[in-house]
């Protein structure tokens, strides 16, 4: 099978790259590059959340375009090029995947997953810690969830769920016992470990926290925005009483 489009576009960015091609392109470095990688692995994530095929076709081309620069950038700086990346992708999925790769055999994929983190220490033999490995750059919540499954693999699990409801519970009581002291600090300490608790619970019930807010927060703007169109004067002017009766009609309509 040949791949002429991959090939022709890695050429397009050795162009955009070189001398007398982009001045944009030219002064780009991995830290400018940071955010855009960040910024279009979102929106290709939002396609899939639409299921828009052709937007998620044209988003997975600009996740694709940050990887070409940054491999590119790293080919001028003689470190490695997109070859070096595609080689070590492929050795390691190889590595990875010893029921289709080799004579290993699974029967779930659970199984799989197991196999998966056993072959991964055996990679990371620097890693010493079971929390060695958290991305720095990725969000507070998403942090919690890793941190959280890192944990759990260790062994440092809640009993059951009803214990872990207390937990979340407790830490409420934390939360007021540190509200009516009025000491700023300690209170979110406990409102962080309010949200810490609820992501063990998502966790728990196999619910990506990630996702769940997300999904609440477009709901939550969807029925606002329908809120404003019901709205017969400015929001501004309305009582809770009136905001309550108008969120019920929004919310029963979207």
């Amino acid at each position: 099978m040949e791949y002429k489009n991959l090939e022709e576009l890695i050429e397009v960015i050795r162009r955009l790259r070189a001398p007398g091609g982009c001045p944009w392109d030219r002064e780009q470095t991995h830290s400018s590059l940071r955010p855009n990688m960040i910024e279009e692995a979102y929106e290709a994530v939002d396609a899939i959340d639409d299921n828009d095929m052709a937007h998620l076709r044209e988003e997975l081309g600009d996740v694709l375009l940050q990887v070409l620069l940054h491999s590119q950038i790293a080919k001028e700086e003689g470190v490695f090029d997109i070859e070096d990346v595609a080689k070590e992708l492929k050795d390691k999925l190889i590595h990875r995947h010893p029921h289709v790769f080799s004579n290993v055999k699974v029967n779930s994929p659970d199984e799989v997953m197991k196999n998966w983190d056993i072959l991964k220490q055996e990679e990371k033999t620097h890693r010493k810690s079971a929390m060695d490995g958290i991305s720095k750059a990725q969000s507070a919540l998403m942090s919690a969830q890793k941190i959280s499954k890192k944990a759990v693999k260790t062994g440092f699990e809640w009993p059951n769920e009803e214990e872990l409801y207390k937990c979340i519970f407790s830490e409420f009581d934390e939360f007021k016992e540190a509200k009516a002291k009025g000491d700023k600090e300690h209170m979110e300490e406990e409102f962080g470990d309010i949200l810490f608790a609820v992501v063990n619970l998502a966790r728990w019930n196999k619910i990506d926290a990630e996702q769940a807010l997300l999904k609440s927060n477009k709901k939550f703007m969807k029925r606002f925005r329908k809120m404003e169109e019901l709205a017969q004067k400015p929001l501004n002017e309305y009582s809770f009483d009136e905001f309550d009766r108008l969120w019920k009609t929004a919310k029963s309509q979207c």
